[in-house]
């Protein structure tokens, strides 16, 4: 248990979905989220932005890989938007900045495009979405878990490939988890408690 207490805390990956942006949890989850006192690594989802960029894909019939990078763009716009909402949160676009934000007790948010357009191992296309880059990410830095934020309810017994089957996680998601071994949740807006939790945040006792 000591040796335990005296390890540096695992870093926690959280995809916080865009559709959450269409609620009115956007605020309050991203509020927990400058609360913590642990590595956290931000995600963002691409919401209403990348779905503007699949509505011109139907309309203007370009490429996937095209509409592939402009919807990771799209988080990107997301990700502006979380900086305005919380001050603790920074941009980091690669595993380096990632630790350096870290290192100044500030909050990264992560900007996919210039390390997600050439990783071989990302599909082009619409199979992989900000859920299966967030999994890659997690991937690539190692010792971390991995956390999705979804505005919809989740089943805590499905398994990653049933929730990919009912269209709550990307196709890839699940092959990325199987393949490198990574500690996952999906988490719906009844789970607060448990992401208070996973932020190493106390439970607010109600009166």
């Amino acid at each position: 248990m000591a040796e335990r207490q005296a390890t540096q805390p695992s870093r926690l990956v959280l995809k916080v979905g865009g559709s959450l942006a269409e609620t009115d949890r956007l605020q309050h989850v991203l509020a927990l989220i400058a609360e913590t006192k642990l590595p956290v690594i931000v995600v963002p989802g691409g919401g209403q932005f990348a779905g503007k960029v699949r509505d011109l894909q139907n309309a203007l019939r370009f490429d996937n890989a095209s509409a592939h990078r402009l919807a990771m763009l799209g988080m990107h716009q997301m990700a502006e938007v979380y900086f305005t909402l919380q001050p603790r949160f920074a941009p980091a676009d690669s595993l380096e900045g990632i630790g350096r934000v870290l290192a100044t007790g500030q909050i990264p948010v992560w900007l996919p495009l210039q390390m997600s357009q050439v990783d071989d191992a990302i599909p082009k296309d619409w199979t992989i979405t900000s859920d299966g880059l967030a999994a890659r990410l997690t991937e690539r830095l190692g010792s971390a878990r991995i956390v999705l934020l979804k505005a919809c309810e989740v089943d805590p017994t499905a398994t990653a490939s049933q929730l990919a089957d009912e269209g709550i996680v990307d196709p890839v998601f699940p092959q990325i988890v199987a393949r490198a071994g990574l500690d996952w949740r999906v988490l719906g807006p009844g789970d607060e408690a448990e992401l208070r939790g996973l932020l190493g945040l106390e439970l607010v006792q109600k009166p």
